[in-house]
Protein backbone atom coordinates (compact mmCIF):
# COMPACT_ATOMS: atom_id res chain seq x y z
CA UNK A 1 0.00 0.00 0.00
CA UNK A 2 1.55 3.88 -1.15
CA UNK A 3 2.12 5.68 2.10
CA UNK A 4 -0.01 8.42 0.25
CA UNK A 5 -2.65 6.26 0.07
CA UNK A 6 -2.58 5.93 3.86
CA UNK A 7 -1.57 8.83 5.24
CA UNK A 8 -4.20 11.36 6.64
CA UNK A 9 -2.08 13.59 8.76
CA UNK A 10 1.05 10.59 8.54
CA UNK A 11 1.50 6.99 7.03
CA UNK A 12 0.51 3.81 9.02
CA UNK A 13 2.97 0.92 9.61
CA UNK A 14 1.58 -2.49 9.91
CA UNK A 15 3.18 -4.60 12.17
CA UNK A 16 2.55 -7.88 10.41
CA UNK A 17 3.49 -10.86 8.84
CA UNK A 18 2.17 -10.28 5.17
CA UNK A 19 -0.46 -12.96 5.23
CA UNK A 20 1.76 -15.36 6.24
CA UNK A 21 1.60 -16.21 10.05
CA UNK A 22 4.13 -17.54 11.71
CA UNK A 23 4.41 -21.11 12.06
CA UNK A 24 5.69 -23.44 15.43
CA UNK A 25 8.09 -26.13 15.37
CA UNK A 26 7.90 -29.53 16.55
CA UNK A 27 9.54 -31.92 18.68
CA UNK A 28 9.51 -34.41 21.07
CA UNK A 29 11.37 -33.95 24.84
CA UNK A 30 11.18 -36.53 28.00
CA UNK A 31 8.87 -35.28 30.46
CA UNK A 32 8.91 -35.74 34.06
CA UNK A 33 5.47 -37.79 35.48
CA UNK A 34 4.37 -35.03 37.63
CA UNK A 35 4.32 -31.82 34.45
CA UNK A 36 1.47 -30.10 34.54
CA UNK A 37 -0.28 -29.73 31.78
CA UNK A 38 -2.72 -26.83 31.64
CA UNK A 39 -5.90 -25.77 29.92
CA UNK A 40 -5.37 -23.01 27.77
CA UNK A 41 -7.55 -19.99 28.25
CA UNK A 42 -5.60 -16.65 28.29
CA UNK A 43 -4.50 -16.79 24.37
CA UNK A 44 -8.09 -17.33 23.47
CA UNK A 45 -9.05 -14.32 25.66
CA UNK A 46 -6.44 -12.35 23.86
CA UNK A 47 -7.94 -13.16 20.18
CA UNK A 48 -11.56 -11.91 21.67
CA UNK A 49 -10.24 -8.97 23.10
CA UNK A 50 -8.54 -8.63 19.85
CA UNK A 51 -10.92 -8.71 18.03
CA UNK A 52 -13.51 -7.13 19.59
CA UNK A 53 -11.16 -3.79 19.61
CA UNK A 54 -11.21 -3.75 16.01
CA UNK A 55 -15.08 -4.06 15.75
CA UNK A 56 -15.06 -1.30 18.17
CA UNK A 57 -12.53 0.54 16.47
CA UNK A 58 -14.53 0.24 12.83
CA UNK A 59 -17.50 1.69 14.96
CA UNK A 60 -15.81 4.69 15.60
CA UNK A 61 -14.35 5.06 12.62
CA UNK A 62 -17.83 5.08 10.97
CA UNK A 63 -17.06 5.42 7.01
CA UNK A 64 -20.49 6.18 5.64
CA UNK A 65 -19.62 9.39 8.14
CA UNK A 66 -16.76 10.42 7.75
CA UNK A 67 -15.46 9.52 4.16
CA UNK A 68 -14.66 12.64 1.71
CA UNK A 69 -14.90 10.38 -1.03
CA UNK A 70 -11.95 11.68 -2.34
CA UNK A 71 -10.35 8.06 -2.29
CA UNK A 72 -13.53 6.42 -3.43
CA UNK A 73 -16.66 4.65 -1.92
CA UNK A 74 -16.59 2.99 1.65
CA UNK A 75 -15.86 -0.91 1.00
CA UNK A 76 -18.95 -3.22 2.10
CA UNK A 77 -21.55 -0.59 2.80
CA UNK A 78 -23.82 -3.09 4.10
CA UNK A 79 -21.60 -3.23 7.51
CA UNK A 80 -22.87 0.67 7.83
CA UNK A 81 -20.76 2.56 10.01
CA UNK A 82 -18.88 -0.68 10.28
CA UNK A 83 -18.17 -0.56 6.50
CA UNK A 84 -14.23 -0.18 5.88
CA UNK A 85 -12.07 2.31 4.16
CA UNK A 86 -11.66 2.72 0.25
CA UNK A 87 -9.56 0.31 -1.29
CA UNK A 88 -7.09 3.19 -2.41
CA UNK A 89 -6.78 4.40 1.01
CA UNK A 90 -6.52 1.15 3.53
CA UNK A 91 -6.59 -2.16 1.01
CA UNK A 92 -6.39 -4.47 4.18
CA UNK A 93 -10.03 -3.44 4.78
CA UNK A 94 -9.81 -1.64 7.81
CA UNK A 95 -9.93 2.27 9.67
CA UNK A 96 -8.42 5.25 8.63
CA UNK A 97 -4.95 6.19 9.79
CA UNK A 98 -6.23 9.09 11.69
CA UNK A 99 -9.00 6.83 13.46
CA UNK A 100 -6.42 4.49 14.56
CA UNK A 101 -4.32 7.32 15.98
CA UNK A 102 -6.56 8.80 17.99
CA UNK A 103 -7.60 5.51 19.94
CA UNK A 104 -3.68 4.81 20.22
CA UNK A 105 -1.60 3.62 17.63
CA UNK A 106 2.14 4.13 18.44
CA UNK A 107 3.21 8.09 17.14
CA UNK A 108 6.51 8.75 18.45
CA UNK A 109 5.91 12.57 18.48
CA UNK A 110 2.69 11.88 21.30
CA UNK A 111 4.67 9.72 22.94
CA UNK A 112 7.74 12.15 23.63
CA UNK A 113 6.30 15.29 23.38
CA UNK A 114 2.50 14.42 24.21
CA UNK A 115 3.01 12.65 27.25
CA UNK A 116 0.85 9.77 26.00
CA UNK A 117 3.52 6.80 26.90
CA UNK A 118 0.34 4.04 26.97
CA UNK A 119 0.20 4.64 23.43
CA UNK A 120 3.35 1.93 23.90
CA UNK A 121 0.67 -0.31 25.03
CA UNK A 122 -2.40 0.58 23.45
CA UNK A 123 -1.32 -0.41 19.64
CA UNK A 124 -0.54 -3.87 20.54
CA UNK A 125 -4.24 -3.85 20.81
CA UNK A 126 -5.08 -2.13 17.41
CA UNK A 127 -5.17 -3.55 13.51
CA UNK A 128 -5.04 -2.23 10.50
CA UNK A 129 -7.38 -4.26 9.22
CA UNK A 130 -9.41 -7.40 8.69
CA UNK A 131 -6.19 -9.03 6.58
CA UNK A 132 -3.68 -7.75 9.17
CA UNK A 133 -6.06 -8.75 11.90
CA UNK A 134 -6.86 -12.53 10.56
CA UNK A 135 -3.00 -13.03 10.08
CA UNK A 136 -2.33 -11.85 13.89
CA UNK A 137 -4.63 -13.97 15.14
CA UNK A 138 -4.18 -17.38 13.29
CA UNK A 139 -0.38 -16.79 14.32
CA UNK A 140 -1.39 -16.56 17.78
CA UNK A 141 -3.18 -19.17 18.10
CA UNK A 142 -0.96 -21.69 16.17
CA UNK A 143 2.30 -20.21 18.74
CA UNK A 144 0.10 -19.34 21.70
CA UNK A 145 -2.30 -22.11 22.23
CA UNK A 146 0.32 -24.92 22.56
CA UNK A 147 3.21 -22.96 24.76
CA UNK A 148 0.16 -21.76 27.30
CA UNK A 149 -0.51 -25.77 27.50
CA UNK A 150 2.86 -26.81 28.22
CA UNK A 151 3.84 -23.48 30.33
CA UNK A 152 0.58 -22.18 32.04
CA UNK A 153 -0.81 -18.44 31.36
CA UNK A 154 1.13 -16.27 33.96
CA UNK A 155 4.63 -17.36 32.24
CA UNK A 156 3.41 -17.06 28.45
CA UNK A 157 0.83 -13.92 29.11
CA UNK A 158 4.23 -11.83 30.44
CA UNK A 159 6.32 -12.69 27.92
CA UNK A 160 3.16 -11.49 25.06
CA UNK A 161 2.82 -8.35 27.21
CA UNK A 162 6.62 -7.45 27.61
CA UNK A 163 7.51 -8.42 24.26
CA UNK A 164 4.62 -5.98 22.20
CA UNK A 165 5.96 -3.47 24.88
CA UNK A 166 9.32 -4.53 24.19
CA UNK A 167 8.37 -4.64 20.48
CA UNK A 168 6.61 -0.65 21.09
CA UNK A 169 9.94 0.82 22.02
CA UNK A 170 12.52 -0.08 19.46
CA UNK A 171 9.79 0.78 17.15
CA UNK A 172 9.89 4.19 18.23
CA UNK A 173 13.31 4.86 18.55
CA UNK A 174 13.70 4.34 14.69
CA UNK A 175 10.02 4.84 12.81
CA UNK A 176 8.86 8.42 13.90
CA UNK A 177 6.84 9.78 11.00
CA UNK A 178 4.98 6.96 10.73
CA UNK A 179 1.60 5.42 12.94
CA UNK A 180 2.24 1.99 14.23
CA UNK A 181 -0.06 -0.42 15.27
CA UNK A 182 -0.34 -4.52 15.84
CA UNK A 183 0.41 -7.58 17.76
CA UNK A 184 3.57 -9.01 15.87
CA UNK A 185 5.80 -7.31 18.41
CA UNK A 186 3.99 -9.87 20.75
CA UNK A 187 3.75 -12.58 18.77
CA UNK A 188 7.55 -12.65 17.49
CA UNK A 189 7.98 -12.55 21.47
CA UNK A 190 6.28 -15.91 21.74
CA UNK A 191 8.90 -17.29 18.55
CA UNK A 192 11.37 -16.12 20.10
CA UNK A 193 10.79 -17.85 23.87
CA UNK A 194 10.48 -21.01 22.09
CA UNK A 195 13.88 -20.28 20.78
CA UNK A 196 15.11 -19.83 24.22
CA UNK A 197 13.37 -22.36 26.03
CA UNK A 198 14.62 -25.09 22.79
CA UNK A 199 18.08 -24.36 23.65
CA UNK A 200 18.15 -23.72 27.51
CA UNK A 201 16.81 -27.23 27.86
CA UNK A 202 18.40 -28.84 25.11
CA UNK A 203 19.28 -31.74 27.34
CA UNK A 204 15.68 -32.93 27.41
CA UNK A 205 15.12 -33.10 23.96
CA UNK A 206 14.97 -35.36 21.23
CA UNK A 207 15.35 -33.92 17.46
CA UNK A 208 16.87 -31.28 18.45
CA UNK A 209 18.91 -30.69 15.12
CA UNK A 210 15.57 -30.91 13.35
CA UNK A 211 13.62 -28.94 15.91
CA UNK A 212 16.19 -25.92 15.95
CA UNK A 213 16.94 -26.07 12.10
CA UNK A 214 12.45 -25.58 11.43
CA UNK A 215 12.31 -23.24 14.05
CA UNK A 216 15.68 -20.72 13.14
CA UNK A 217 14.15 -21.18 9.38
CA UNK A 218 10.35 -19.79 10.24
CA UNK A 219 11.90 -16.60 12.41
CA UNK A 220 14.28 -15.74 9.57
CA UNK A 221 11.21 -16.25 6.85
CA UNK A 222 9.21 -14.03 8.98
CA UNK A 223 12.11 -11.79 9.84
CA UNK A 224 12.53 -11.23 6.48
CA UNK A 225 8.84 -10.86 5.36
CA UNK A 226 9.64 -7.49 7.20
CA UNK A 227 12.17 -5.71 5.14
CA UNK A 228 9.07 -5.03 2.55
CA UNK A 229 7.91 -1.18 2.63
CA UNK A 230 4.69 -0.58 5.61
CA UNK A 231 5.53 -3.62 7.39
CA UNK A 232 7.02 -2.17 11.12
CA UNK A 233 10.47 -4.71 11.21
CA UNK A 234 11.39 -2.64 14.41
CA UNK A 235 8.15 -4.07 16.44
CA UNK A 236 9.21 -7.52 15.55
CA UNK A 237 13.00 -7.73 16.06
CA UNK A 238 12.13 -5.36 19.43
CA UNK A 239 9.64 -8.24 20.53
CA UNK A 240 11.57 -11.13 19.61
CA UNK A 241 14.30 -10.34 21.40
CA UNK A 242 12.56 -9.52 24.16
CA UNK A 243 10.87 -12.85 24.20
CA UNK A 244 13.96 -14.26 23.68
CA UNK A 245 15.38 -13.00 26.11
CA UNK A 246 12.51 -14.11 28.28
CA UNK A 247 12.15 -17.32 27.22
CA UNK A 248 15.48 -18.25 29.13
CA UNK A 249 13.86 -16.93 32.43
CA UNK A 250 10.95 -18.22 32.37
CA UNK A 251 10.50 -21.42 30.28
CA UNK A 252 13.52 -23.26 32.31
CA UNK A 253 12.05 -27.21 32.20
CA UNK A 254 13.14 -29.70 35.39
CA UNK A 255 16.59 -31.87 33.85
CA UNK A 256 15.55 -35.17 32.93
CA UNK A 257 16.11 -37.65 35.79
CA UNK A 258 15.27 -35.15 38.52
CA UNK A 259 12.80 -36.34 41.22
CA UNK A 260 11.15 -34.44 43.62
CA UNK A 261 12.58 -34.78 47.16
CA UNK A 262 9.43 -36.11 48.99
CA UNK A 263 8.95 -39.16 46.27
CA UNK A 264 12.69 -40.52 46.33
CA UNK A 265 13.91 -43.39 48.37
CA UNK A 266 15.46 -42.34 51.01
CA UNK A 267 19.32 -43.29 49.38
CA UNK A 268 18.06 -42.14 46.25
CA UNK A 269 20.96 -39.72 44.95
CA UNK A 270 18.60 -36.60 43.99
CA UNK A 271 19.57 -34.87 41.09
CA UNK A 272 19.51 -31.02 40.49
CA UNK A 273 16.31 -29.70 38.87
CA UNK A 274 18.31 -27.44 36.84
CA UNK A 275 21.96 -27.46 34.99
CA UNK A 276 24.08 -24.95 35.62
CA UNK A 277 24.42 -23.52 32.34
CA UNK A 278 20.11 -23.21 32.75
CA UNK A 279 21.29 -20.26 36.06
CA UNK A 280 24.17 -19.01 33.54
CA UNK A 281 21.33 -18.06 30.97
CA UNK A 282 19.05 -16.89 33.62
CA UNK A 283 21.23 -13.85 34.94
CA UNK A 284 22.27 -13.56 31.65
CA UNK A 285 19.04 -12.39 29.83
CA UNK A 286 18.01 -11.02 33.46
CA UNK A 287 20.60 -8.05 33.17
CA UNK A 288 20.08 -7.85 29.42
CA UNK A 289 16.62 -7.49 29.58
CA UNK A 290 17.30 -4.62 32.25
CA UNK A 291 19.69 -2.71 30.34
CA UNK A 292 17.87 -2.79 27.32
CA UNK A 293 14.61 -1.66 28.65
CA UNK A 294 16.54 0.78 30.68
CA UNK A 295 18.75 2.57 27.57
CA UNK A 296 15.50 2.06 25.12
CA UNK A 297 12.92 4.35 27.65
CA UNK A 298 15.94 6.58 28.25
CA UNK A 299 16.56 7.27 24.70
CA UNK A 300 13.27 7.45 23.83
CA UNK A 301 11.58 10.24 26.61
CA UNK A 302 14.59 12.20 25.76
CA UNK A 303 13.48 12.22 22.26
CA UNK A 304 16.29 11.11 20.57
CA UNK A 305 16.25 8.98 16.86
CA UNK A 306 17.29 5.44 16.68
CA UNK A 307 18.72 6.19 13.32
CA UNK A 308 21.51 8.62 14.26
CA UNK A 309 23.25 5.77 16.56
CA UNK A 310 22.83 3.51 13.69
CA UNK A 311 23.07 4.58 10.11
CA UNK A 312 22.43 1.27 8.27
CA UNK A 313 19.67 -0.01 11.05
CA UNK A 314 16.96 1.72 8.80
CA UNK A 315 17.02 -1.51 6.06
CA UNK A 316 16.06 -3.67 8.90
CA UNK A 317 13.24 -2.71 8.40
CA UNK A 318 12.59 -2.06 4.59
CA UNK A 319 14.85 -2.43 1.52
CA UNK A 320 14.96 -0.05 -1.26
CA UNK A 321 14.70 -1.96 -4.39
CA UNK A 322 13.74 -0.86 -8.27
CA UNK A 323 9.80 -1.99 -7.58
CA UNK A 324 9.70 0.53 -4.22
CA UNK A 325 10.88 3.33 -2.18
CA UNK A 326 11.57 3.41 1.90
CA UNK A 327 11.75 6.81 1.93
CA UNK A 328 8.45 7.43 3.87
Amino acid sequence: MANEDLERGGGMKNRGNNGHPPGYYSSTYYAEASETHWTSWLIPMFVVANVAVFVVVMYVNDCPKKNTGIEGACVAKFLRRLSFQPLRENPLFGPSSSTLEKLGGLEWNKVVYGDQGWRLVTCIWLHAGVIHLLANMLSLVFIGIRLEQQFGFVRIGIIYLVSGFGGSILSSLFIQHNISVGASGALFGLLGAMLSELITNWSIYTNKAAALFTLVVIIAINLAVGILPHVDNFAHIGGFLTGFLLGFMLLLRPQFGWVKRQHRPADARVKSKHKVYQYAFWLVAMALLIVGFTVGLVMLFRGENGNDHCSWCHYLSCVPTSKWKCDN
